[in-house]
């Protein structure tokens, strides 16, 4: 056995649960695809053009973006579809054009869900509209990885100024929030979210 194939049977076994539970997600986000994928890594590490790869790195690229687990459903429906076609050509169409375009659409839907989140603050939900008005699929990607990141800790900052203003407070949720306050995005958020809760418990 080659040892392409070799590795690519390797790969499947490994990722075969990864194929069945994958589904939407947002937290961190996956790799961005560009608006046309030129190039992915094959098996020995290099990044070489989609045009160029073997049937076996075609696959393992595709199993890679499977094993993702922020693909959303058209992502994960449509790898599953090109491998299950199995042709060079529907693998192919699917790295270079069918990955971004799934990518933009499972992008949409993730900002939709941000947006009916009744959780989600002034500065999200503007953010969010902005986008959608006149966002592209790359702008879209990148607030998603980075921009909601930080557009979510200026309202969780905003939040823990309400909670100072309170007028019956106590030193022991003032002291915490204070401190909190100036934290990470993630350890406000957290605050926000169960860490508030323990506080006067």
């Amino acid at each position: 056995m080659r040892p392409t194939s070799v590795a690519l049977t390797a790969a499947a076994a490994v990722l075969a649960p990864v194929l069945l539970l994958s589904g939407p997600a947002f937290a961190a986000g996956p790799a961005s695809p560009s608006a046309a994928v030129t190039a992915v890594q094959a098996n020995d590490g290099s990044d070489i053009p989609v045009d160029e790869m073997s049937d076996d790195d075609l696959r393992i690229a595709i199993l890679r973006i499977l094993a993702d687990e922020d693909s959303g459903k058209r992502v994960v429906r449509e790898a599953n579809e090109a491998l299950d076609n199995g042709t060079t050509e529907a693998m192919r169409a699917f790295l270079k054009t069918g990955y971004p375009l799934a990518q933009a659409e499972d992008d949409q839907v993730a900002l939709f869900r941000i947006l009916a989140d009744p959780d989600s603050g002034k500065r999200v939900i503007k953010e969010i509209n902005q986008l959608l008005d006149n966002g592209t699929p790359q702008e879209i990607r990148q607030w998603l990885e980075t921009g909601y990141r930080l557009a979510q800790a200026e309202d969780d900052q905003v939040a823990l100024f309400r909670i100072l203003a309170r007028p019956d407070i106590s030193d022991a949720m003032r002291a915490a929030v204070i401190e909190v306050i100036d934290g990470t995005p993630e350890e406000m958020r957290h605050f926000l979210e169960y860490g508030q809760y323990e506080v006067d418990a």
